[in-house]
């Protein structure tokens, strides 16, 4: 079952550093829920959508990742790194995430990525970011931008 796991997570992973949205989202049921502190939580199409978006716009992109562990019968995590240009502002960053799975039938059916906002936002925006970074009010307009991004998106 663990070598199942670590053969999805692999090719999800794998696909991602070849930006392949296609590959990604197959590795996901058709209801999948994910959520992270920059888009909070998003459901099935949604979700497709995004990973379609962030393939299709990324500037100078790399990813890593490894640790996988399994937690128990359903749950894995593992850690990647994303590093990449932030098409916005045009500044570099290097995004550590700690990955949270969940699984049945062979598919991903939760998914979370769990990283600072904070972080991300002084790498991203800068002196801004790094300022009101912390600021839930902040926070909320980052994730406001990202879903209306991904809704225009969508809409193409």
């Amino acid at each position: 079952m663990s070598a199942e796991r670590d053969s999805l997570i692999t090719q999800f992973y794998s696909s991602f550093q070849q930006l392949d949205a296609k590959g990604m989202n197959a590795c996901y049921s058709g209801d999948i829920v994910f959520f992270d502190p920059a888009f909070g939580l998003l459901k099935g199409d949604e979700v497709r959508g995004m990973w379609a978006m962030l393939c299709a716009n990324a500037k100078d992109f790399s990813l890593q990742f490894g640790n996988i562990q399994h937690l128990d019968e359903e749950y894995s995590t593992c850690d990647w790194t994303a590093t990449y240009t932030f098409s916005k502002t045009g500044r570099k960053v290097i995004n550590k995430i700690k990955a949270n799975m969940r699984f049945a039938d062979g598919k991903i059916i939760e998914h979370s990525d769990a990283f600072s906002l904070h972080k991300w936002a002084s790498q991203a925006l800068g002196f801004t970011g790094w300022l009101l970074g912390w600021n839930r009010f902040f926070q909320r307009k980052i994730q406001n931008g990202a879903r209306k991004n991904l809704m225009r998106f969508m809409e193409r």
